[in-house]
């Protein structure tokens, strides 16, 4: 994983740790747990990273939700 797109994976944590009102640990945790992060962060990263902030959280916290996480 480069630098762009830890800091990529780093801000998607941050962000959706925030609109959860979660601590990062947790949020990493739980996206770790269910294979967001290798599974779809790091791999989409190309495509991702060109949307919105609003929209990679909404994404991402559905993703979570599809995956059994409680949000």
């Amino acid at each position: 994983m480069n630098y762009k797109v830890l800091n990529f994976t780093m801000f998607c944590i941050s962000n959706v740790a925030s609109a959860l009102g979660r601590s990062l640990r947790e949020v990493y945790r739980s996206m770790q747990d269910c294979n967001i992060i290798d599974g779809y962060i790091v791999p989409c990263y190309d495509v991702l990273h060109t949307f919105s902030r609003e929209y990679i959280v909404e994404d991402i916290i559905s993703l979570m939700q599809k995956k059994g996480v409680r949000v």
